[in-house]
């Protein structure tokens, strides 16, 4: 069964989303779960949240804050360090459920919010598993890899240029998540990334805007979430990492497991960046299951 729900950031603002709840009776365990760069819930999170739920777990789904349903300005501006603030807000409102057993608590993330969960699982000891899907290791390698060097210069430059802008109260700097043209200036480019984005919010996500705020992908080159990875142990780490990831690449994702401490567990999966939630969705959603499973079951 799945109801909207809204909670509180520690900063005050609403978050909504989605609570799905399994048929047991009783205190179940709990996942809690939200959506990668500019992503809504509606873009393919409630098959996983069906999925989840009919394995036996409540799962807690909502939109990052300054997207989709969840209050926060700048719109469109996607912090890292607050969003992790907001999944510890997150546990903190399941644990108050009288459907969740606060001591059974996972989280899952994909993509940016698959480096989320590495960051959230690496210092608060509530967290009792992890599962990080194609996430992101390292926000500065990802610029480096999507931007040509010579074109680097004018980046950081307009960085610079947007932020003295806006101290002096000017409207941020938006720009294209995603364009048709490989050659163009968005955020996520590649026709896997136009097609994914487009095409879920013509099918299922009208509240997805193809804008971000030139901020977002400033901080995204001070994002490194690799870097704490092996504080996750003791807590169960379980990494699905695409075999042909042009976005969060593959062989940043398989270094970064092999600096994670035990109980970790790797399962490759076909294709690209964007397939676990499309045709590698049974693969995806399983291996999540069984991990979950494993570790919060009683």
């Amino acid at each position: 069964m799945r109801t909207d729900i809204t909670f509180k950031s520690q900063d005050g603002l609403t978050l909504a989303g989605w609570l799905f709840t399994p048929p047991t009776q009783g205190r179940c365990p709990a996942i809690v779960m939200a959506h990668g760069f500019t992503a809504v819930k509606e873009q393919y999170l409630d098959k996983y949240g069906e999925a989840f739920a009919d394995a036996g777990f409540v799962v807690l789904i909502y939109d990052n804050r300054n997207f989709g349903a969840s209050e926060g300005t700048p719109r469109q501006e996607v912090d890292p360090v607050l969003q992790i603030r907001d999944y510890r807000d997150a546990i903190s409102f399941a644990a108050t459920l009288p459907q969740i057993d606060p001591a059974r608590i996972g989280v899952w993330g994909s993509s940016y919010s698959g480096g989320h969960v590495l960051q959230v699982a690496a210092f608060d000891r509530r967290v009792k598993c992890v599962v990080a899907q194609v996430p992101d290791i390292s926000g500065s390698m990802d610029l480096r890899l999507a931007v040509r060097p010579d074109l680097l210069p004018g980046l950081f430059a307009a960085f610079e240029e947007d932020r003295a802008a806006r101290y002096q109260g000017a409207d941020p700097v938006l720009v294209e998540v995603v364009n048709e043209d490989p050659k163009s200036d968005c955020a996520l480019p590649g026709k896997d990334s136009y097609d994914f984005f487009v095409g879920s919010q013509k099918e299922r996500a009208p509240a997805w805007r193809n804008e971000v705020t030139l901020r977002s992908i400033e901080m995204l080159n001070e994002y490194e979430p690799g870097s704490v990875i092996e504080r996750i142990s003791p807590t169960p780490l379980l990494m699905l990492v695409a075999k042909q990831d042009a976005l969060t690449v593959t062989d940043l994702a398989l270094k970064a497991y092999e600096q994670a401490l035990q109980p970790k567990h790797l399962e490759l999966l076909d294709g690209g960046h964007f397939d676990p939630y499309l045709s590698g969705f049974d693969k995806s959603s399983q291996c999540a299951i069984e991990w979950f499973s494993t570790h919060l079951q009683p």
